[in-house]
């Protein structure tokens, strides 16, 4: 056998092989099912896990921008006309959130952990200072004594809204952006803290949350189900709430909306908890983006999460007390915040009902602004970018016995929204990519063992083809004439001897004598 033959048979075994391996890996998905065990194991909440130490201390920079509405024309609207606000911001605060007292229980299978906020102050991302900027807005404080006396009888209102008026408090009150948000000592709730002490004399959206945490929080490790890496199975001891009105509106459901498991399917929907909301929410597959040269699915909340119950019935176990509804796009959550009757929405109303959109001036909702949403790695669950965005309102309608409500149409009243934004930092990103590439890499060799076998396949049929060209030639040689000159045997001498095969013109030569 030559050594081209053996070439030839070589080549042909080994791409035999390589492509009976590699299909039959591709069809078995053997490396893909290794890096999905893989992953599973190791994206856990344990010590040894390497994703343990982003969730105790989240490298992303978290930013909270503060938007505020000033309310332009508080007497007309007084006096039964249409409100119209300016929204004035950002005010940006750098927020810091590491986890605190973190302790493992139950064999490693649940974590416990706080997670205490504290805020700083950026000015460069801000639109002006809040220390020394003013706004119009309503006197939640008021709002909150006036709703508290709607259980009182109606002969005692009218007194306590004259001793309120001899205060100087009014509906609407001015203060500096820093006072709203962080708190001040305010008149009103002096003077009820002297007859109720339990009653706090400050007040601000975001006072005593600045270095506090939003409760107890347990969380599954993930080491038995994968699906419940970080969904929380306690908060403040409780399993399930008690403010609102159906079981299932009172579930604990999802993570807190740092983590999520691994291998996330576009066709899922993903359950986040909101403490601040005192609810849990769902998210659904929106589209696929790329952030930092990272691939990742986009979820969102649909339309139903804050749909009215007629067209989304699972919503009416959000009504308290059962049966009173608000509209689309809207949720009263004063049942867990004691006071006023606060409403929560996403800025400007978006995705709500058109009349809270049209009743005040200066609503101009739209989804890039205004949509909440999150930017998830597929492969790891890792978000890679995170949008959060919800308003604060507050309901101000007529109360029997306080004249200055007399002329008032009822309104859901903006007075801010929080634009909570974070975005994977460079390094992790790089990190990122540099493992989604060794995923990537891993989970393909199958198809690159494939494609080897049909390079080899095509060197083979090359191969072949010239070994059958040269052989064709060889054959072909093998009887050439050499000369065109016709053997005629009668011009022969008798003794000349008959040659076998062509003519070869030269003269015959004599046998030597020995």
């Amino acid at each position: 056998m030559t050594r081209r033959s053996c070439a030839i048979y070589a080549t042909g075994i080994v791409c035999a092989h390589l492509l009976i391996v590699g299909i039959a890996l591709v069809v078995a998905q053997v490396f893909q099912t290794m890096i999905n065990s893989r992953l599973k194991k190791e994206i856990t909440l344990t010590e040894k896990s390497q994703v343990f130490e982003s969730w105790k201390n989240p490298p992303p920079p978290v930013y909270m921008e503060y938007y505020f509405f000033n309310v332009t024309n508080p007497e007309e609207f007084l006096a039964g006309g249409k409100a119209s606000v300016k929204q004035i911001g950002p005010y940006t605060y750098r927020e810091y959130r590491p986890r605190e007292n973190v302790t493992f229980l139950e064999n490693g299978t649940k974590v416990y952990a706080l997670n205490p906020k504290s805020f700083v102050f950026v000015p460069e991302k801000s639109a002006g200072d809040p220390e020394v900027d003013i706004i119009r807005t309503v006197n939640i404080p008021y709002v909150a004594v006036m709703n508290e006396m709607n259980s009182y009888n109606f002969y005692v209102r009218p007194m306590v809204s004259m001793y309120i008026g001899s205060l100087g408090v009014e509906i609407f009150m001015t203060r500096t952006v820093h006072e709203i948000l962080w708190g001040f000592k305010d008149p009103l709730l002096s003077k009820i803290h002297r007859l109720k002490p339990e009653v706090d004399e400050f007040f601000g959206l975001m006072w005593k949350k600045n270095g506090t945490h939003e409760g107890e929080f347990v969380f599954h490790t993930g080491e038995q189900n994968y699906l419940d890496y970080g969904k929380i199975d306690t908060w403040n001891d409780l399993r399930k709430m008690t403010w609102w009105s159906s079981n299932q509106s009172n579930m604990i459901n999802g993570t807190d909306g740092s983590v999520f498991h691994p291998l996330i399917d576009r066709n899922e929907l993903l359950y986040i908890f909101a403490a601040d909301l005192c609810r849990s929410i769902h998210l659904a597959y929106v589209e696929d983006v790329e952030v930092k040269g990272i691939q990742a699915y986009r979820f969102a909340p649909p339309n139903d999460v804050l749909m009215n119950p007629k067209e989304n019935p699972t919503n009416a176990g959000f009504c308290v007390p059962a049966g009173e509804c608000l509209g689309t796009g809207v949720l009263k959550v004063s049942v867990c915040r004691e006071g006023a009757p606060i409403v929560v929405s996403f800025p400007h109303f978006y995705q709500a009902d058109p009349a809270y959109i049209n009743a005040v001036g200066g609503m101009n909702p739209n989804k890039e602004e205004h949509e909440t949403y999150l930017d998830l790695q597929p492969t790891t669950g890792v978000p890679i970018r995170a949008c959060k965005r919800a308003q604060l309102n507050i309901i101000l309608k007529r109360v029997p016995g306080f004249p200055k409500t007399k002329f008032i149409n009822e309104t859901i009243f903006p007075i801010m929204f929080v634009n909570e934004t974070a975005t994977i930092d460079d390094d992790s990103a790089s990190q990122m990519r540099t493992l989604l590439l060794i995923v990537t890499l891993v989970s393909n060799f199958p198809l690159l063992i494939v494609g080897l076998g049909i390079i080899l396949l095509l060197v083979l049929v090359v191969l072949f083809c010239r070994n059958r060209q040269k052989k064709t030639a060889k054959d072909d040689t093998a009887y050439t004439q050499v000369s065109d000159k016709p053997d005629d045997s009668s011009e022969k001498p008798a003794n000349q001897p008959m040659k076998n095969g062509s003519y070869i013109a030269m003269s015959p030569v004599e046998a030597q004598k020995c």
